[in-house]
Order: C-alpha cells, then sequence, then structure tokens
C-alpha cells in the first residue's frame, strides 16, 4: 500500500510539473500571434481598462470588413436593375456575382506573402486604394464588360482585406478584449450587406442607372479608411519581426494608452525568435499536416466546415436574395429589394445572437442546431417553391408564332418561366389569372415580350396586361419570404461564424497559418461554385428542386458535424490537439468524454509528431 502511494504522488507531482511546464510553452506559443501571455496577460487582467486609440483601430480596420460585406451584398439588389438594363442573361449574372468571390480568393492567396513582406498597414492602405478604384469602375462602366472588370477589381480588395484586417485587430489587441475587437470585423461583414440592402432600396426608385450609385458607394467608406490609416501605426508583432525594435516598442506604448509594455514586448520577441527557429527546418508546412495524424485530421475538419458553409447555400441567399424573392412571385422590384433587406437585417441581428452564444452553448452544439434549423428552413423555401409550381396558372391563349419558338408549346407559367427565352404574358382579376400566353422574351430587355401585347409598344396602355420574366403570379410568395429569414435566423448563429472559430483553435501553433489559409482557400473555392452555378441549377432542377439539393447537403454536413466535430469551448490549446488522436469518425464522440487526459511528450518546446505512434494515451 505504501509503495502504492509513493508511486502515486510521484505520478502526481510529474503531472504536476509537466502541466507547468507545458501551460509555460504554450504561453509562450499563443503571444506569437501578438497576445500578450504570461505575466503580460496578468498585468492587462488586473487593469482592465484600455485607451480609446484600440478602438479607434478597431474601427478603421473593419471598415474593411464593412466593404467586404457592403460589395458582396450590394449586387443582390442591383442585379435586378442591371440585367433588365443591361440584358443580362443567366451566365452573365453569376459571372458578376462570381467574379468578385473569384478575384478575392486569389488575392487572398497572395495576401499571406504580402503581409510578410509590406506590412499589415500597407495591405490594408491598398486594399482600401483597390476598394476606392473598383467602386469608380463600378459607377462610371459604360457595358457589362467594363462592370465584369469593376467586379474582378473589387475582388481583389475584398481577398487582401479579408486576409489582413483580422490579423491586424489580433495583434494589436490587449489579450482581455482581443476575442471582441476581432468579432467586430465580422459585425461589419454583416453590417456592410444590411446597409448594402437598404441602400440598394433607396436607389431602386430611380427610373434609370439607379445600380451605379449601389454600386458607386462602395468609395465612401473605402476612401474614409484610406485617409484615417494614414494616421494609424504598424503591427508591433511584424516591425519586430522585421528587426525594427525601437519602432515596435514605441508603437506597443502608443497602442496600450502609456503602459509599462516591457513585460508583453518582452514575451513577443522571446516567441517570434522561438518561432522563427522551429520554422527553420521540417520542410514544408503542408507536408508536414499532412504526414502528422492528429493535424491532417484537424485539418480535414476544418476545410470541410468551411465547405459544408458555403454548400448550405448561404451566398446564394445572400447573392441572390432579392432574385430568389422575385422567383417566388414578389412582382415588383422595388418590394423585392426591401423585402432583401428585411434578410440582410436578420443576418445582422442574429450574427450578434451568435457572439453572446457561443461562450455560453459551446462551438458544437451550436454548429449542430445552426445545421438542423437551416435545414428545415431550406426545405420550407423549397416547399414554397414547390406550392407554387404545383398552383402555376396554365396557359390559355397561343399565339402565332411567326418565330417558332419553343415558348408556344409550353402548357403552364413554371415551364414557361424556366425556359430564358420566354416569358408569362397576362392578365389578372384580383387573384385569378386569365388570358395568359408564353411569347419570346424581348432580345434588348427583359421588360418586355418580343412582339405582342405585352411587347414595349404596348405596355403603356392602362388597360395593358402583365408580363412576368423569371416568375410566375403565386399566393405563395410569404412562405419562401418566412423561409429566407429562418433560414439566416438559424444560419447567423452557428454556420456563419463558427467555421472561422473553430479553424482558430484546431491547428497547433506551426501549423496555425497554413491550417488557415487551406481551410480558407476552401471557402473560397466552393464559394465560386455555388455563386457560378445556382441559376444554371435552379433551369435545370427547377427552383424548388434547387433547394432540396442544398436541403440534402446541408444533412451531409450535419453527420460530419456530428461525427468529426469535437467540442472546443474552454480547452487549452494541448487539449485541442488531443481531440484529434483518435479515427476521424471519433472526433465527435471525444468531446463527451470529460475524464479522459491525453499528454503529449513535448521535445525542446515543439509539439510535432512524425507519426501517430509516438503519442500515447494515459487514462
Amino acid at each position: 500500500m505504501s509503495s502504492s502511494r509513493d508511486e502515486y504522488s510521484l505520478k502526481h507531482m510529474s503531472n504536476l510539473m509537466g502541466s507547468r511546464r507545458q501551460k509555460a510553452e504554450d504561453d509562450a506559443e499563443r503571444s506569437l500571434i501578438g497576445s500578450s501571455s504570461g505575466d503580460a496577460a496578468n498585468i492587462l487582467d488586473k487593469d482592465p481598462s484600455s485607451p480609446l486609440f484600440i478602438y479607434v483601430l478597431a474601427f478603421f480596420s473593419a471598415l474593411g470588413g464593412f466593404l467586404f460585406g457592403y460589395d458582396t451584398g450590394v449586387v443582390s439588389g442591383a442585379m435586378l436593375l442591371l440585367k433588365k438594363e443591361m440584358n443580362l442573361d443567366a451566365l452573365w449574372q453569376e459571372l458578376l456575382v462570381s467574379s468578385t468571390v473569384g478575384a478575392a480568393a486569389l488575392s487572398a492567396l497572395s495576401g499571406a506573402s504580402l503581409n510578410g513582406w509590406l506590412g499589415r498597414k500597407i495591405c490594408i492602405l491598398m486594399a482600401s486604394f483597390i476598394f476606392t478604384v473598383g467602386g469608380v469602375i463600378l459607377s462610371l462602366s459604360p457595358d457589362k464588360v467594363v462592370l465584369l472588370v469593376g467586379r474582378i477589381t473589387v475582388g481583389l480588395g475584398i481577398g487582401i482585406s479579408s486576409m489582413t484586417v483580422p490579423v491586424y485587430i489580433a495583434e494589436v489587441s490587449p489579450s482581455h478584449l482581443r476575442g471582441q475587437l476581432v468579432t467586430i470585423n465580422t459585425l461589419f461583414i454583416t453590417g456592410g450587406q444590411f446597409i448594402a440592402s437598404v441602400i440598394d432600396g433607396a436607389f431602386s426608385y430611380l427610373s434609370h442607372d439607379g445600380w451605379r450609385y449601389m454600386l458607386g458607394l462602395s468609395v465612401v467608406p473605402a476612401a474614409l479608411q484610406f485617409v484615417g490609416f494614414f494616421f494609424l501605426p504598424e503591427s508591433p508583432r511584424w516591425l519586430l519581426q522585421k528587426g525594427r525594435s525601437q519602432e515596435a516598442r514605441q508603437v506597443l506604448s502608443q497602442i496600450r494608452g502609456g503602459q509599462n509594455v516591457d513585460e508583453e514586448y518582452n514575451t513577443i520577441r522571446t516567441s517570434i525568435e522561438e518561432e522563427e527557429k522551429e520554422a527553420g527546418g521540417g520542410g514544408l508546412v503542408i507536408l508536414r499536416i499532412l504526414r502528422h495524424g492528429p493535424t491532417r485530421r484537424a485539418l480535414i475538419v476544418g476545410c470541410g466546415l468551411q465547405m459544408f458553409q458555403q454548400l448550405s447555400g448561404i451566398n446564394t441567399v445572400m447573392y441572390y436574395s432579392a432574385t430568389i424573392l422575385q422567383m417566388s412571385g414578389v412582382r415588383d422590384d422595388k418590394q423585392a429589394i426591401w423585402l432583401a433587406a428585411v434578410t440582410s437585417a436578420t443576418n445582422f441581428v442574429f450574427t450578434l445572437v451568435g457572439v453572446w452564444l457561443v461562450e455560453r452553448v459551446g462551438r458544437r452544439k451550436l454548429t449542430l442546431g445552426s445545421l438542423i434549423g437551416t435545414g428545415l428552413s431550406l426545405t420550407l423555401l423549397a416547399v414554397g417553391f414547390l406550392l407554387s409550381a404545383k398552383n402555376s396558372p396554365s396557359i390559355t391563349l397561343h399565339p402565332v408564332d411567326s418565330q417558332n419558338s419553343t415558348c408556344r408549346l409550353y402548357e403552364f407559367c413554371e415551364s414557361c418561366m424556366l425556359d430564358p427565352g420566354c416569358g408569362f404574358c397576362y392578365r389578372e382579376n384580383n387573384t385569378r389569372v386569365y388570358d395568359s400566353s408564353c411569347v419570346p422574351v424581348n432580345q434588348e430587355s427583359t421588360d418586355h415580350a418580343a412582339w405582342g401585347r405585352c411587347s414595349s409598344n404596348l405596355t403603356e396602355a392602362t388597360d395593358s396586361p402583365f408580363w412576368a420574366y423569371n416568375y410566375c403570379p403565386t399566393s405563395y410568395s410569404w412562405i419562401v419570404l418566412m423561409g429566407l429569414i429562418l433560414y439566416l435566423a438559424f444560419f447567423a448563429p452557428g454556420m456563419g461564424p463558427m467555421p472561422w472559430t473553430v479553424n482558430s483553435e484546431i491547428y497547433p501553433l506551426w501549423a496555425r497559418s497554413t491550417g488557415n489559409a487551406c481551410s480558407a482557400g476552401v471557402n473560397w473555392t466552393f464559394n465560386v461554385l455555388v455563386s457560378l452555378t445556382f441559376l444554371h441549377v435552379a433551369e435545370f432542377l427547377t427552383y424548388f428542386g434547387a433547394f432540396f439539393m442544398y436541403t440534402g447537403l446541408v444533412v451531409l454536413g450535419l453527420l460530419f458535424v456530428l461525427g468529426c466535430l469535437p467540442e472546443t469551448q474552454g480547452l487549452q490549446l494541448e487539449d485541442i490537439e488531443n481531440l484529434f488522436i483518435g479515427p476521424l469518425c471519433s472526433c465527435g464522440a471525444s468531446s463527451s468524454n470529460n475524464n479522459r487526459h491525453i499528454q503529449y511528450i513535448r521535445v525542446k518546446g515543439n509539439n510535432y509528431q512524425p507519426s501517430n505512434s509516438d503519442a500515447s494515451d494515459v487514462e
């Protein structure tokens, strides 16, 4: 019994010393992203008051997030006006939406190199300058080709900004405010989308060129950020990396409001030196990640979350919300744009809910609940379109078609509407549709038919019939609107921010930058894929078929999260790494096993292991 107690005491002391040593090493590791760890963190925690200057930095930085949200959200309402004034077909609409995302993906890949070479401040100035140039091109575009160039230009600014702004905010923030200040960027993105929808609604009343103001007003916040950042400092961590020690100390002191920064400064400098030593060998980081079992599984989980975020259709809803509402039977462009503003407001408000819930509910439960609600909402959207299709008005008139088009062959509005070359011409008596026909659309403007009673020369008459292009008259539009609002109410708190939050936590220090870059690349890639194919998918599968497809993809995402995503709430860095030691499909189960303790044997402060067999589980 005595030997057993001695053995237990020795084991307890060993574990205690190991845990303290591990904590000290991880405190240094965490400071690599600019946090003030150890004693510096204690100093800041004792004095939680922070100078106003740090909030000024966060505000001007997060204007990049606002521009991100504005330029991706404004296209929803502008597209309704553009497709009429420039006679855009489905392919051109998809190009104008997805070209911005594609350009952002390319510039984001180069963003990491630019950040290391030029610094955070220069990159943010560069992004705001590109935003300004892009806004001017968009507002002055004479045709759709120049408009495409403007959208690509704006996308280049979005990519650089999306990579730089969160890094800059994280590196200048004190530890006790970091989460709150980084979240400002997410709120500014959703806020930008909401303001964009309000601007869309306001300028939809202009009879001509309203889209120019919608797209061009992004110049205002871009110019504000450009001017503001001339007077703001560079990141102290980047300055230290470049050997500009004295300047780094002065900037850190300025940001901290004149407080004693010696502890924090020394911690950051020491951790940067350690990082440079670790980066000196071992080959390409991505190859090390793929060879090392736990980080490989973490990468699969991180990339999978980003993939399912896009496959659940979020950017279909954000980019095409006004178009979707019009597809559901909302006849007036202005009404569709203002209803889209309601959906953007929902996205913004429920993102705030997610910020409040994430530390109370946990990442895993919040993501699972979000996916369940998102799937049900997409089902409601699909049912709304299905009911509209099943109750589609019949075509009662078949006028002689001199062009011998396919429009004369359709018997119902639904099939006529799905043909991009046709439109539905009808009269209405309260809720009853009569004297309806399917005729070719005017190639110069989809506002009118190519000939007949709904053509441009006859629509000014007081008793003229209605012309519906891309939608059918229906009484089920309210179901689609409810589905959109519920979709965003469930998506925004969970699947909106959680893929980014989880990816920032699940990688060890040496793999964090590369892991986040890979997962972000997956997000942008599937963003392009979804936004570039939505209108064509809706054409081939019908509208209700497209949303049933997204529902199926959400179910797959739910199964993936259920089996593979562990809970990371409240865990230390080494604990999060240990969650991925077992097989991939057991990751989810490990989150419920709170009594399991797994220890790594650390060699020279490095937590990298060449193979799975090197790790041992201690029960």
